[in-house]
């Protein structure tokens, strides 16, 4: 029987390392507009961010948004909406997505109080379902369609 990693490869997924975590996230590093960071993979995040502090390491536009953020015990966030990102995680690459900008001080601070690195964003659901992702949780791998 083929290994789950060659079978996705000849369905043209390609295969990314994750780190597990003291916290048990998956944290997997990303490309955005060519710059390098570090992000926690969520699939319970219905949006990929970034900590509003980021917009100009990540050379991000950005306009105001209404859409308000919630997540890992605070509600009602402000946000900013930057579009006409390009994003590379491994060798897959996405142009013109967008990202929510929010303030992440309550996730890294969640984070580091258990040990972990803080992070620069969340990669959430909207990019996981472009790229057809597939968890190989036993593994610590990642896998996006091209």
């Amino acid at each position: 029987m083929a290994s789950l990693k060659s079978f996705l490869k000849k369905k043209n997924y390609i295969c990314i390392p994750l780190t597990l975590t003291a916290t048990n996230h998956f944290e997997i590093k990303v490309s955005i507009n060519g710059v390098e960071g570090l992000f926690i993979l969520d699939t319970g995040a219905s949006n990929t961010c970034i900590g509003m502090d980021k917009i100009d390491f990540f050379k991000l536009n950005s306009k105001e948004s209404e859409i308000k953020a919630a997540g890992a015990g605070a509600t009602e966030m402000l946000t900013k909406l930057s579009t006409k990102n390009k994003i590379e995680i491994g060798k897959w690459l996405k142009k013109k997505h967008k990202i929510v900008l929010f303030d992440l001080v309550h996730v890294n601070e969640a984070l580091t109080s258990h040990q972990a690195m803080p992070v620069d964003g969340i990669i959430g659901a909207d990019l996981l379902k472009k790229g057809k992702a597939i968890i190989d949780y036993k593994k610590t791998r990642l896998y996006l369609k091209q």
